[in-house]
């Protein structure tokens, strides 16, 4: 029982993890040892390249970002080409293209949606983030961006007051809101808003809203629904198989009358008459729901911004 407490201590709290491997690093590997290279550093410094094209903007970044965290290990990695660049380019025709209005990224991590939206257009954005020690890396991303984006700190839910946030074992893009279990230590209680009173608290007209939440998407958009009825903003949600994800969705969509298009390979694609995670491949799982029927200008831009991402590896 105390080992297994101790062990979730070590995963809730990042500084006590990378203590933990710091001397885990100094023992042999007969004594548990860790190889040394294979550590993730506490912080990573690297330089992040930007597609060209939008309301211009830089041509690169330099973040400065926790190292255990993985996004930002696969972009120093890999960069934007390897970061679901089908979805980066729908998000960015999206900037391009809507009417004007306010950028959200919920589930920003982060915050590379917000760091493009914040870079290649002149709207305002706003980044949602729950998770204490994600949040401060997306205010670092926002500054490095020198036009910034506001980073708020709380999770977007069906429900206003606050949450319990279960931080994933193994991978913190996985972080997500969830009844609390008893004895666990993995998780924190945060703020809760539903979109609906935010907007209205913030005088906020969103014209672009991208939903990542590791599973509690048909939560945002039941929060949202005033949002979307009164300003049909284009979404850019992940649906994740499994759990009824795809029917809750499905049911709070239809009256609003959006058209539902799974996001994969080279644009256009075409719409769907049910969303199904599948149709959108593992390393994207996105779908583009549009107000109205997306135009071939709309595509034309996409496909030119997937070039442009394309050169961002």
């Amino acid at each position: 029982m105390v080992t297994d407490q101790l062990r979730e201590i070590v995963r809730r709290y990042p500084l006590v993890r990378f203590a933990a491997r710091r001397l885990r690093v100094r023992l042999p590997r007969s004594m548990g040892g860790l190889d040394p290279g294979r550590v993730p550093p506490w912080s990573r410094t690297f330089t992040l390249a930007l597609p060209e094209g939008g309301a211009g903007g830089p041509r690169e970044l330099t973040l400065h970002l926790p190292g255990y965290l993985t996004v930002p290990r696969r972009l120093a990695a890999h960069g934007l080409a390897g970061h679901g660049p089908d979805a980066l380019a729908c998000f960015l025709a999206m900037l391009d293209l809507t009417r004007p209005g306010a950028v959200l990224d919920v589930g920003s991590g982060v915050g590379v949606y917000a760091m493009l939206a914040a870079t290649r257009s002149g709207r305002p954005v706003f980044a949602f983030e729950p998770t204490p020690e994600i949040a401060l890396a997306a205010r670092s991303a926002a500054e490095a961006t020198g036009r910034g984006f506001t980073v708020v700190e709380t999770a977007l839910s069906n429900h206003n007051g606050s949450a319990y946030l279960r931080r994933a074992r193994h991978n913190d893009m996985c972080n997500t809101i969830e009844r609390p279990r008893r004895q666990d230590l993995s998780g924190t209680m945060v703020r809760a808003a539903t979109l609906a009173r935010w907007c209205d608290s913030a005088g906020c007209s969103p014209a672009v809203v991208k939903i990542d939440t590791a599973g509690t998407e048909p939560d945002v958009v039941a929060g949202g629904l005033e949002v979307l009825r009164r300003f049909r903003p284009w979404l850019l949600v992940k649906v994740r198989p499994g759990r009824g994800l795809e029917e809750r969705l499905m049911a709070l969509l239809d009256p609003l009358e959006y058209t539902w298009y799974p996001v994969n390979g080279r644009p256009p694609y075409p719409p769907s008459r049910e969303i199904a995670a599948r149709s959108s491949p593992a390393w994207e799982r996105m779908w583009l729901l549009t107000p109205e029927p997306a135009g071939e200008d709309f595509w034309a831009a996409a496909r030119g911004w997937r070039e442009a991402l394309a050169a961002c590896s």
